[in-house]
């Protein structure tokens, strides 16, 4: 009988045994940081799983590419948002510039 391929969860779990020593090294404050790239990770292990990539670190890349895009749209639409109620707040209230404009 055939041996079976590891499915790309049994990969990244070697793999992050294998970063073991890495992030152990890492300062404590950049151990989150580190774990939570697994984490990007093994929320695409199941589309990681349909590539069968022969580099076992591409689809991984790829899967914490996809989810800090993601972050970084949320952040942006966060910044947006807090402009606009800036904005808001700002044009509604009381002239702030009239000191600025000369008198004619």
């Amino acid at each position: 009988m055939g041996r079976t391929n590891p499915t790309f969860r049994d990969i990244l779990a070697r793999m992050e045994d294998e970063w073991g020593d890495f992030r152990r090294e890492l300062r404590r404050r950049h151990q989150p940081l580190f774990d939570r790239l697994w984490t990007y990770a093994r929320e695409h292990a199941d589309a990681a799983s349909q590539l069968n990539h022969p580099d076992r670190l591409a689809p991984m890349l790829v899967s914490i590419a996809i989810e800090q895009e993601d972050r970084i749209d949320e952040l942006e639409q966060r910044v947006d948002e807090l402009e606009a109620a800036r904005d808001d707040s700002t044009t509604d209230g009381p002239d702030r510039d009239a000191h600025l404009r000369r008198d004619e």
